[in-house]
This record gives structure tokens, sequence and C-alpha cells, in this order.
């Protein structure tokens, strides 16, 4: 990867080669030993464990809906969104076909992260710019490493990444970018006009800041202040019309 994280991995990079070398060739000789399966719910916490020591500013979001799938890790980077599939060794392939299809519409680098059970076949199954992370337990403890690194996804639609963010966010974008408020037009509309105004490379940063500022908590009020106050700024552009 370029730009995901590329500062504090440079300096991992041998440690990582010294930690995973032969690892990947002995875990393929061992398929007659049995190993503990690792189910996603095992995997989960100490992943955001291990992306946190890779990543100086990132935010995770679960469960997100994208397109079709549900995406089970959104990272949301200083310039850019990486998705991450689980495929733990409890799992199977059957919608995968499907996932990446709908990862690679929406996130600028996406990355799979496989129980041992899946490390011979995973590559007939995801794109060669997807990441791979491997996962196992290792002296009963959950260890990581990068397979593959992530490359720059050639499918991401900014239309589908602009659609992450909701309608007070895009207004915000909007506002810094001293473009106009469009107060009655639709989000596809404003987010059309955003693709069309702001470089891709600020805007990517911008997508990405309002998406570290998201306050779940407080977005029902958010969303309801955005419509009042586009309901008042709207109403004053009318005229009353006589009867």
């Amino acid at each position: 990867m370029t730009t995901v994280g590329r500062g504090k991995e440079k300096t991992r990079e041998k440690k990582q080669e010294r930690r995973n070398r032969g690892r990947w060739d002995n875990m393929e000789k061992s398929t007659n030993t049995k190993k503990a399966i690792l189910y996603d719910k095992d995997i989960r916490e100490p992943l955001f464990e291990f992306l946190e020591e890779l990543y100086d500013k990132m935010r995770i979001i679960e469960e997100k809906q994208m397109g079709k799938s549900r995406a089970d890790i959104v990272m949301i980077l200083t310039e850019c969104i990486v998705g991450i599939e689980i495929k733990s060794d409890a799992d199977t392939y059957a919608r995968l076909a499907r996932q990446v299809k709908d990862y690679n519409m929406y996130f600028d680098y996406n990355y799979v992260v496989i129980g041992s059970r899946h490390g011979k076949h995973i590559k007939e199954h995801v794109p060669p710019w997807w990441g791979i992370i491997s996962v196992e337990l290792v002296d009963q403890k959950i260890d990581f490493y990068v397979m593959r690194q992530a490359q720059m996804n050639p499918h991401r639609d900014m239309n589908r990444k602009i659609s992450i963010l909701w309608r007070p966010e895009l207004a915000h974008i909007q506002e810094i970018n001293h473009m106009p408020r469009y107060p009655q037009k639709s989000k596809a509309f404003v987010a059309q006009k955003i693709l069309n105004t702001v470089p891709e490379k600020i805007l990517n940063r911008q997508i990405s800041d309002e998406l570290f500022e998201r306050d779940y908590t407080l977005i029902e009020n958010t969303i309801k202040e955005y419509k009042r106050d586009r309901r008042g700024k709207g109403s004053r552009g009318r005229k009353r019309k006589s009867f």
C-alpha cells in the first residue's frame, strides 16, 4: 500500500518478515495437525488492537451496510477508507463474491482477514489488489500477520464513497469549500456538485475528516437541526403566491 499507514508499516516490515519467515510454509505443511478454530468473536477485538498499532490515526465503524452487503469493518484513515472482511475458520466463501463486488464499489483499499484454514485458497476468491491478513493462535495468543499488502482499488466509485456521508456532513463540505447550499436539492444532486467541484485528493481527506467527527449519539438531533435550518433558509427565498 502506498498511503495506508505507510509511515509506521515501513519500520515494521523487517520485523514482520522475521516473524512470518517460514510460518506460512509450516502452516500449509501441518494440515494433518488439529488447530484451534477461531471464530469472528475471537478475532475482532485483537484485530482492532493490531490495527491500532499500525496506524497513527484511525477510526473503526462496524457492520456498515454497503450495497447489498454488510461490511464487517470500515476503517477510516486520514486520506482513505479501508474495507475489512473477516473470514474466520468457521466461515465459508458462500457470500464472498457478492461482498467483494460491493466492497470494491465503496472503499479505497480492501483487506480480508482469514483463519488459517483459508490460507491455501483465499487468493482464488479475492482480487489481486486486495490485502490478506492471516490470523492464528500462537502460544495461546491471537497472532496476525500480513500475507499481502492491499493496493489501491481500481474499481472504487467516488459516487458510492461519498454516499457514505450523511446530509449534514455533505453540507459541512459544501461550507468549507465555499459552495452554494442547494437547500431544496436532493442528497444525490449535492453529492454530484461536490464531486464536480472539489479535487479528489482534497475530497478524500475531507470525507475522512467528516467520518472521524461523526457522533452516532447525536445524529438524530443533528439531522433534525439540519432539516429545520434547510426549511428556514429555503422558505426565505420563496415568494408567497397570491390568489
